[in-house]
C-alpha cells in the first residue's frame, strides 16, 4: 500500500469511515438517511484497483488482449472491456479510459495483482508497461438527484451521457449508466483533491458505504467479475455485449473465437438477470437451482449487495429456460426464492 493510499484511507477514517476485511468502507458511523439513495450520496470506492498502461505500443497491446476496441478509445470517453481465458471465459471486467498519456484499467483490487501479472507475461518485446497506480488516485462514486449539482465546483459541465468523460486538474469524471432513476458519476481524483472536496460534497450528499455504489452497479445491470466468479462466464452470459463491452469487428484476442461463436451460432441459452431475495449475506459465486431440475445448478450469483430497504439485490446468470419454466432458488433446490425484475436494457428475444 502506497503512502498516498494510506493518507486517503486515514482521512476517511478520521471522518467516520469504518472498513471491512476487504478494505471496503462499510459505514460512516450512521446509517444512510431515509431517501439518501435517491437524494444523493458519495461513496469511496476503496475496493477498486487501477492499472496504468503506458508506452508507444500500449494501445495495440491491450487491443490484442481485451474484448473491446482500445486503439480507438477516445480522449473524452470510457469503455468497458473484458479479459478472457483462451476458453473465452472472463478473467476480469475493466472500465478503461485515457489519462495523461496512459490507458487506465479499473478492476476489483482483489484480483488486480494476478490479472496484472498475467497481462505482463504477454508484453514480451512490446513497448508497453503496466503499473499499479491505485495509490495515485482516490475514487469516488456519486449518485442520486443531487450528484450533478454537487460536482459543479470541479466539473461545471459534467458529462451528459453514459461513458462520456470530462478531465480537469481535479481528475477525471465519468458518467455511468443511471440507477434508481438518477445519474451516476465516478470521479478519479488526486487524493489531495479528494480530501479537500470531501467536506464540500457531504454538505449536500450523504456519505455512503462502498456497497451502496455496488448496489447501483447491480441496478444498472453492469456486472463485475470478482475472485469467486473468474473463468465462470463467457461475456454474453453476463450481457457484456449488450452494455458495450465487446466489439465483434476487432481482431483476435484470447478466447475471441469462442466469444464470436457464442454470438453467431444460434440463440444464447444463458443470460444475466436482476433479482432480489429476502436474505442477507449472499455471496458472488453462489449457485442457484431450478425447480425443473433440482439436482443441478442452473446458474450463479454474479454480484450481490444489501439493499437499505431490506434484503439483497443481485445479478444472477442462469439458463433462460429456468426463468421461463420454473422457480429459481438460492444455494439449493430448497433455498430462498429469487424474485426477478426488469433490467434497464432489453434482452434479445
Amino acid at each position: 500500500m502506497t503512502e498516498t493510499t494510506n493518507t486517503w484511507l486515514q482521512f476517511l477514517e478520521r471522518h467516520g469511515a469504518r472498513f471491512d476485511d476487504a478494505g471496503r468502507v462499510e459505514a460512516f458511523g450512521e446509517t444512510l438517511p431515509q431517501g439518501g439513495l435517491q437524494r444523493g450520496f458519495v461513496a469511496p470506492l476503496t475496493d477498486t484497483g487501477l492499472i496504468a498502461a503506458t508506452g508507444d505500443d500500449a494501445p495495440v497491446f491491450l487491443h490484442n488482449q481485451l474484448t473491446n476496441d482500445v486503439e480507438h478509445l477516445g480522449a473524452q470517453e470510457a469503455r468497458l472491456a473484458g479479459y478472457c481465458s483462451p476458453k473465452g471465459r472472463l478473467l476480469a471486467t475493466f472500465l478503461m479510459w485515457q489519462r495523461d498519456g496512459a490507458i487506465m484499467l479499473q478492476l476489483p483490487k482483489q484480483i488486480q495483482p494476478a490479472v496484472q501479472k498475467r497481462l505482463q507475461m504477454f508484453i514480451l518485446r512490446s513497448k508497453a508497461k503496466l503499473n499499479d497506480v491505485s495509490g495515485d488516485w482516490a475514487l469516488l462514486g456519486l449518485g442520486g438527484e443531487g450528484a450533478t449539482a454537487a460536482l459543479a465546483k470541479w466539473f461545471p459541465q459534467p458529462p451528459a451521457s453514459p461513458y462520456a468523460k470530462a478531465d480537469s486538474d481535479a481528475g477525471s469524471l465519468i458518467r455511468l449508466p443511471d440507477a434508481f432513476g438518477h445519474p451516476r458519476f465516478q470521479w478519479s481524483a488526486p487524493p489531495a483533491v479528494a480530501e479537500s472536496a470531501w467536506p464540500e460534497l457531504i454538505k449536500t450528499l450523504s456519505p455512503a458505504a462502498t456497497s451502496l455504489w455496488r448496489l447501483t452497479d447491480i441496478h444498472a445491470g453492469v456486472p463485475q467479475v470478482t475472485l469467486p466468479t473468474q473463468e465462470q462466464f463467457v461475456p454474453q452470459m453476463v450481457n457484456f455485449e449488450l452494455i458495450g463491452g465487446v466489439n465483434f469487428k476487432k481482431g483476435c484476442y484470447p478466447g475471441q473465437e469462442i466469444v464470436a461463436r457464442s454470438q453467431y451460432l444460434g440463440k444464447l441459452k444463458r443470460r444475466m438477470l436482476l433479482a432480489s431475495i429476502d436474505v442477507d449475506g449472499v455471496a458472488p459465486g453462489t449457485e442457484v437451482y431450478w425447480s425443473g431440475d433440482p439436482d443441478q445448478p442452473c446458474g450463479m450469483v454474479v454480484n450481490a449487495e444489501h439493499n437499505p430497504e431490506g434484503g439483497t439485490d443481485c445479478l444472477v446468470e442462469t439458463k433462460m429456460t429456468a426463468i421461463e419454466e420454473g422457480t429459481i432458488r438460492l444455494g439449493s433446490a430448497t433455498g430462498s426464492i429469487l424474485r426477478f425484475a426488469q433490467l434497464p436494457y432489453p434482452l434479445p428475444a
